[in-house]
Formats: structure tokens, sequence, C-alpha cells
């Protein structure tokens, strides 16, 4: 009995234990963020395409906090478009949210990038920057992606979004500090501490 238990245990979708795995918070080391290493390439010398067609460099960001999301439109953390809306109305002269749809987990953004734009503006009012579908793991990896999950070119970090949602967080210096999960919202003791 306890080695079919064992056998449909590990026989579980990823997508199943990702759901466990959306508390999960990760910070940088402190000597991490305090060093400074012209080597690796920064997260300011990557570009994005927004929604509209617009090449975006991450550069115009400089000097503020930056929280990049992946994002959906049809998935059980949907409505933390609200959240993050809410959330960058208040603080946006200090702190940018990026929204990166993605489609990878369960297909749970189908829509083109006026679809996406119409669904986000529509039901949760977003204003905060949205990007073009991107893919956050796998051999088409954006760039953006590949920054903030690779150690070598991020300095600690190698978690890579487990769902829809994760967060991560980056410093005015262009530093990663932060990986939070999907559950983490901004009203979230731990993410408040990281951006105070």
């Amino acid at each position: 009995m306890r080695i079919g238990i064992l056998l449909i245990t590990l026989s579980l979708p990823a997508w199943f234990w990702s759901c466990f795995n959306g508390n999960k918070v990760a910070s940088a080391p402190k000597e991490t963020i305090s060093a400074t290493n012209q080597e690796k390439p920064s997260f300011y010398d990557l570009k994005a395409m927004s929604l509209d067609g617009e090449s975006i460099d991450m550069s115009k960001y400089k000097g503020k906090k930056i929280i990049v999301l992946n994002v959906a439109s049809k998935c059980g953390y949907t409505p933390q478009y609200a959240d993050w809306q809410k959330f960058y109305e208040s603080n946006k002269d200090q702190v940018e949210v990026l929204g990166f749809p993605c489609n990878q987990f369960l297909g749970q953004e189908p829509g083109s990038s006026d679809e996406i734009a119409t669904f986000c503006q529509k039901n949760y009012g977003v204003t905060f920057q949205m990007f073009d579908k991107v893919d956050v793991k796998g051999d088409q990896q954006h760039a953006i992606y590949q920054w903030l999950t690779d150690p070598s070119k991020n300095g600690w970090n190698s978690e890579v979004p487990s769902w829809n949602f994760c967060k991560y967080l980056i410093n005015e210096e262009g530093k990663l500090t932060h990986f939070f999960g999907s559950k983490i919202k901004p009203d979230n003791q731990e993410f408040i501490a990281t951006y105070k």
C-alpha cells in the first residue's frame, strides 16, 4: 500500500507541486547585493517588446525598484492583476511593475497581444508596463528571464518561475535582490519589508 501511494505521489505533474511552492521567497546574500562586478551582464543592457510593438530598454527604469511578473489571463492567480495595479498606482514614483504574459503553464495565456491588452485594461485597469508574450523557461527563454534565472548573470538566483505570477525584485542599482512565488501579493509582510 505504501509503495502504491509513493508511486502515485512521484507521478504527479510539476504544475501540481508548484501550487505548494507559491509562498516561496528567496533573497540574495548581502555580500552579493553590495558587490560590484562589471563582468556580469547588467539588467539595464536588456530590452523587451511591449504589447504595442515598442522596443523598450530596461535602462529606462534606472533609479527605481522593479518588479517583474510573469502573468496569464486564465489562471487562478489572474486576480492578482488588481493587486499589482493598486500597488503600482500607490508606489509608481519609486517602483515599476513589468508584466510578461506567458503561455507555458497549462496554456493559460492563449491570447494575442491585442487580446491580452484588452483583457488587462477592461478587467483590471492595468496601466503598468505590459510586454509581448514570452517564454520564461526552456529553450526559447526570453533574455530577461535568462538573466533573472542564471546565477552567472544575476549573481545568485537560479529560481525559474514554477507557475504564473512569480515575482523578481530588482533594486535601484539594477541588482536582483529577491524572488517571490506565485501566492505572494503586495500585502505580504516579507514583500513589504523588501521595498520599503
